[in-house]
């Protein structure tokens, strides 16, 4: 068993406040993001200025995508880098602790040029 630190005690505290805790939260997507990024373009073998040249932006905006504390990606940036590393995003809403499961209302998605009861089978 690991013997609990000074900031493992503090942060447990800290976590019961449920503004920290919702903070902490959104940090914490941040920093997975960040070193996601940083992770598959090691795999792929490019430095920063490489990435950038590839997706024709600075390497100083690479450097800031890795960055932990950088909470500015758009899902449009993330396609492109993700495009460029040979991935794909995946964004995924989870109910909060506690909450119900989500409850998609729509239909599966038809084929263009099937009819809705060719798709259901009936027809």
């Amino acid at each position: 068993m690991t013997e609990s630190t000074n900031f493992d005690r503090y942060l447990a505290t800290q976590l019961r406040d449920p503004v920290f805790a919702a903070r902490f939260d959104e940090a914490r997507a941040a920093w997975d993001v960040a070193l996601q990024i940083a992770a598959l373009r090691r795999q792929a073998g490019l430095s920063q200025k490489e990435l950038a040249r590839a997706l024709h932006t600075s390497q100083q905006q690479i450097s800031r995508l890795e960055s932990p504390g950088y909470e500015g990606h758009s899902l449009n940036t993330l396609r492109r880098v993700a495009q460029a590393l040979h991935a794909r995003v995946r964004v995924v809403f989870e109910p909060e602790s506690g909450g119900q499961e989500l409850q998609i209302a729509e239909v599966p998605a038809v084929p263009y040029g099937v009819s809705q009861k060719v798709a259901k089978g009936s027809g």
